[in-house]
């Protein structure tokens, strides 16, 4: 097992990309969410390559065009589809044995292999799935927008800690700020976005294994669960995890997931 460092084409363009090496005839495409460069948040992604790998799958990763080694300008995860197909067509060309690519990406990642239907993929791992247009979502007490039921959920665990209690009974909180939150929290559950329709759309046509991985402590997996279908049976959660699973177990957690899928 090796990781090799490279540029791959996209159009006219070079994007940077990396693979580990692995004799599997089962590989994993991560895609890189946000403006993240491919070694990912605390490179984690860089860490779960590796032991992917380890277990015998290869694993590609890359940066899309205006990101990190990437030429280009960066227009954002709905104008990726291209960077994911020039992607898929690279990591075949370099792991001929490969029967079958398996896709992961996390937040706006996973929308962005939602919309684009998983074409030229065998099976998809959406994470945290982001689901929010910038018009839309709920102010918390701070001005920022989430779901109400990320409020919620945030104001119940602060209820659960005596420390936030006693901040409260000491005057320590900004009441106004509360009242805002608390408003915020008590609104009705949103109608699903245009982007969550879209990407619910996205998905109808796919016919390769579908997992969706939410984190519970992660307001952007909250979101999307607020106007996803709860019974959905490809949903797996991992208690208590945040947005990039930094924890250990949260790490341990999702790499199993990973390998069940390229398993399955």
């Amino acid at each position: 097992m090796s990781r090799l460092q490279f540029q791959f084409g996209c159009g006219s363009l070079k994007l940077g990309g990396t693979l580990d090496t692995a004799p599997g005839t089962t590989g994993l495409l991560i895609v890189t969410g946000g403006n993240e460069i491919r070694s990912g948040a605390f490179a984690g992604q860089s860490h779960l390559a590796n032991r992917i790998a380890a277990a015998g799958f290869p694993v590609f990763r890359f940066d899309r065009r205006g990101v990190g080694d990437s030429e280009g300008d960066n227009r954002g995860f709905r104008s990726s589809e291209g960077d994911i197909r020039a992607a898929l067509e690279a990591f075949r060309a370099m792991a001929p044995q490969m029967e079958r690519v398996l896709a992961i990406g996390n937040c706006d990642a996973a929308s962005a292999l939602m919309l684009m239907g998983g074409r030229g993929c065998d099976g998809l791992i959406l994470s945290n799935p982001w689901t929010i247009e910038e018009s839309e979502g709920a102010e918390d007490g701070n001005g920022h927008k989430h779901a109400p039921e990320a409020i919620r959920s945030r104001y119940l665990e602060k209820l659960k800690s005596p420390g936030e209690i006693a901040r409260l009974l000491r005057g320590g909180v900004d009441l106004r700020k509360l009242a805002r939150g608390l408003t915020s929290a008590l609104r009705p559950s949103p109608q699903p976005s245009s982007l969550a329709q879209e990407m619910q759309g996205g998905l109808i046509g796919f016919e390769g294994p579908v997992h969706i991985l939410l984190a519970t402590g992660d307001r952007t997996a909250q979101l999307f669960e607020s106007t996803w279908d709860k019974t959905d049976d490809r949903i797996r959660r991992c208690e208590g995890a945040g947005h990039g699973y930094v924890a250990p177990d949260h790490r341990v957690w999702l790499e199993n997931q990973v390998l069940a899928a390229l398993r399955s």
